[in-house]
């Protein structure tokens, strides 16, 4: 039986052939909707959270496992399709309360917000994942594993949840109609990733988008507001260990900014961007201006990006052959090659980050 990781492995060509699909549709359209760095920085995250998830599968599988032979009210048939569909539902809701989370609490968002950081919004968005969600994700569907969904039907439902959220992260796409009523589309997506006030912190439905309109986080996408991507404290940066600490960093020098425990302690579960009233006063930031976001894209020199492209290639074919291998292969030997990865994934960053003295001559 495939690992999902080799289900990945077995996916990537699909996923990149659809990338390199979109970038030649957007292109005749006049839309082109890639810039080659982001996209880069965009899939190296996914491929660092693939990684991460070789080293930690304890917490995916291993935990639910361990919960469903404990504490399982009865077993369900793994062989029944009602399972199979009773199972996606149900882990499609979880997914939904545990993307609320990770929106509304500052520390889900640290985790999540790697997901947002790209202002582009294509294809490639839909690979970029954390390399921490692993710390909390699992809490969230150990009911499925009270309930007595088998750990083979758990993994299963959630590569698909998984595998059918690439598709919505694209602008060639417009609105589909009815199926924007029931189901997660580019368009309810797009406007999940926007900043505009409008669409901020809405539209967390994985498969379903149903779950939004019955607990009121839905909204439609607007012509006359066209959405904006990326954080409201953007990254600024193509490289991939800023990207998963970025939120972390601010939360921690937040927390030791300010006077009271109580304080240290509530800014990691309050709503993102919360400060104490003594940090904020110490602090003070201008309030989000949608007019004046400006995307992060520095200068590339054609040597350089040349380079970064060709780092890029290797740095996907070695996680490939890690990810095929990972559950034969030696954890040292997993963990050497996985280092090397990311030591080709910071010099991608670096070749598409011109020097200080170039960024300022192209201003």
């Amino acid at each position: 039986m495939l690992t999902s990781a080799q289900v990945i492995v077995l996916a990537t060509p699909a996923f990149l052939a659809l990338i390199a699909i979109e970038f030649a549709v957007g292109r005749l359209r006049g839309r082109d909707s890639y810039r080659w760095p982001d996209a880069m920085a965009s899939i190296g995250l996914g491929v660092l959270s693939q990684l991460v998830a070789v080293g930690t599968r304890f917490f995916g599988i291993g935990i639910y496992a361990i919960a469903y032979e404990q504490v399982a009210l009865w077993r369900l048939p793994a062989d029944a399709w009602w399972v199979w569909l009773a199972a996606l539902l149900g882990y499609d809701f979880l997914y939904y309360v545990y993307h609320r989370f990770g929106h509304r609490v500052a520390l889900g968002w640290a985790a999540h917000a790697v997901h947002h950081q790209s202002e582009d919004y294509n294809l490639s968005t839909a690979l970029r994942q954390t390399g921490s969600g692993f710390l909390l994700g699992w809490i969230f569907y150990l009911p499925l594993a009270l309930l007595g969904v088998p750990p083979l039907v758990f993994a299963s439902v959630a590569l698909i949840d998984l595998l059918y959220q690439f598709w919505v992260h694209t602008q060639q796409i417009g609105r589909l109609g009815w199926f924007d009523r029931w189901f997660c589309s580019p368009s309810n997506h797009r406007a999940h990733h926007a900043v505009n006030d409008r669409y901020l912190d809405r539209n967390y439905g994985g498969i379903l988008i149903v779950w939004d309109r019955l607990f009121g986080t839905f909204v439609e996408e607007d012509d006359a507001d066209p959405c904006v991507f990326g954080t409201r404290s953007p990254l600024r940066s193509w490289d991939p260990i800023s990207a998963n600490l970025q939120v972390y960093r601010e939360l921690l020098q937040t927390s030791r900014a300010a006077r009271r425990w109580r304080d240290k302690l509530r800014v990691w579960i309050a709503p993102p961007g919360w400060q104490p009233a003594d940090v904020a006063a110490r602090d003070r930031k201008p309030a989000f201006d949608l007019a004046r976001v400006a995307r992060y894209d520095p200068p590339q020199q054609p040597a350089r990006l040349a380079a970064a492209a060709l780092l890029f290639v290797a740095a996907l074919a070695a996680t490939s052959v890690l990810l095929w291998n990972a559950q034969r292969w030696p954890l040292v030997l997993s963990l050497a090659v996985g280092l090397v990865v990311l030591a080709l994934l910071v010099a991608v960053a670096r070749l598409t980050t011109p020097p200080p003295a170039a960024m300022l001559a192209a201003r």
